[in-house]
């Protein structure tokens, strides 16, 4: 179980995210530089108790309409090897010291657990309260076996694509869209996804897709 500390960060997860999202081929920001808020999001505890997972929405209000960003992170106590390239900064945290957060969709471990959530096998926490899952965080998954365990990490305009040697392809949407009219339904041919719920600028509770999962390839 992540035992979450209620204790200063610097600089500050959305400082962090204020330099970094502008990077990414799916943000759609004004030229300003992003004016972000936290809106929501949930975590999974590491089995090895070692590495930090968030899953953070965040909505931004320097474009000509809100939007809403879906940014899996890993915070770790040390750098990961080879990982610099996903490295969105690092923080002073008030308990744990020096942490290096990163784009978790390159950390094998976040991606491990976000499999194990797809399958069943983990369950979506609560994002501010030490061992309480997560309600608000929807979970499906047609067909039986594992998925497996190596993805590739491709990041478009659309959000970030983790595909499998198998061909499977678990895509992380980055720029969130809400639904608006009833439940959210994942779209035809997925083989299970992953929704959730967010708070939009004006206050409004809204829900949609957070990662989908298809077969074959199929993005």
């Amino acid at each position: 179980m992540a035992v979450i500390h209620h204790t200063t960060l610097k600089p500050t997860k959305l400082e962090l995210l204020t330099s970094w999202l502008p990077s990414r081929p799916w943000y759609r920001g004004g030229t300003g530089g992003p004016r972000l808020a936290k809106a929501g999001g949930f975590r999974l505890d590491d089995p090895q108790g070692e590495v930090g997972i968030e899953f953070m929405v965040v909505t931004d209000a320097s474009g000509p309409r809100p939007a809403a960003y879906l940014v899996p992170l890993t915070y770790r106590g040390a750098p990961l090897e080879g990982a610099e390239q996903a490295l969105v900064g690092t923080m002073e945290h008030g308990v744990l010291g020096r942490r290096w957060a990163y784009d978790g969709c390159h950390d094998a471990v976040l991606v491990a657990q976000l499999a194990a959530l797809v399958e069943g096998r983990a369950r979506a926490q609560d994002q501010n309260i030490s061992d309480v899952p997560d309600q608000e965080v929807i979970v499906s998954r047609t067909g039986e076996g594992a998925l497996a365990a190596e993805f590739t990490a491709t990041d478009d305009r659309e959000g970030t694509a983790l595909t499998t040697p198998r061909g499977t392809t678990l895509r992380l949407h980055r720029a969130l869209e809400p639904v608006l009219d009833g439940p959210f339904l994942p779209p035809r041919g997925a083989i299970g996804h992953v929704a959730g719920s967010w708070e939009t600028p004006d206050g409004t509770r809204v829900q949609g897709a957070f990662a989908v999962v298809h077969g074959g390839g199929r993005a």
